[in-house]
């Protein structure tokens, strides 16, 4: 049954290939992963059908089927994989971190890093199934990408459509380790995940500027600042 699933979601996702979709990827988030030229909206379309198809099947098979598609190699299939774990607490609620770390092999790409961040660390951390020594260690990597998974994580905490409920204490425990990391990736998300805090806590935010204002980039400076005096990025 899940291998049937499994190239049943293949042979949809290749019937709406759409080679302005390539194009437009290879420009935007080149990867290594094989990019087949699905738009998000028919992701989602195909995630409402997989997810009412495997809403009885046990956990471990749930579980089996989204690690089938973040190892295959095919972004759609990596993305539709995030997108069922994050609609699945009890997926989530069964991983280990060996499984965590399974399911982000492939991360060579911000679209892969940010569905990950958000939809797999973030929510594991959220519900406490993942402490903040682990998310540390993300940012002892060498690697950019390692390091912006610990930065937008800390996104999932406070975006209420993900869940979040707002946490000053984790989100700015991760944001001063980042103040001096000025890859314009590790910028970004920083200004994002201050500015999705600012939305709940804009004191804490306006203090944590003011005390690493030598520090920070001027990207974050700007973007934050400009969130917390207008309510927009810009």
């Amino acid at each position: 049954m899940k291998d049937t699933l499994y190239s049943d979601i293949l042979d949809t996702f290749r019937s709406m290939a759409d080679p302005d979709r390539i194009e437009s990827s290879r420009r935007n988030h080149p990867t290594r992963m094989e990019v087949i030229g699905v738009v998000v909206p028919n992701i989602r379309k195909v995630l409402k059908e997989v997810a009412m198809q495997i809403r009885t099947w046990p956990v471990p098979d749930r579980l089996a089927l989204v690690h089938r598609l973040c190892d295959s190699g095919c972004l759609e299939c990596q993305m539709l994989g995030f997108m069922l774990l994050e609609k699945d607490s009890q997926a989530v609620d069964a991983l280990d971190e060996a499984g965590i770390d399974a399911l982000g092999r492939v991360m060579d790409n911000w679209v892969s890093v940010d569905c990950y961040s958000l939809m797999v660390v973030g929510q594991a951390w959220r519900r406490g199934n993942m402490g903040i020594e682990r998310i540390y260690r993300y940012l002892q990597s060498a690697d950019f990408w390692q390091r912006r998974i610990a930065v937008v994580a800390t996104v999932a905490l406070n975006l209420k459509s993900k869940g979040g409920r707002g946490d000053v204490e984790h989100t700015l425990a991760i944001c001063s380790r980042v103040v001096n990391d000025h890859h314009d990736l590790i910028n970004k998300a920083l200004s994002w995940t201050l500015r999705e805090l600012a939305k709940r806590e804009p004191e804490p935010v306006y203090r944590f500027l003011e005390q690493h204002h030598d520090k920070l980039h001027g990207r974050v400076l700007r973007e934050v600042g400009h969130k917390l005096k207008f309510g927009t990025k810009n």
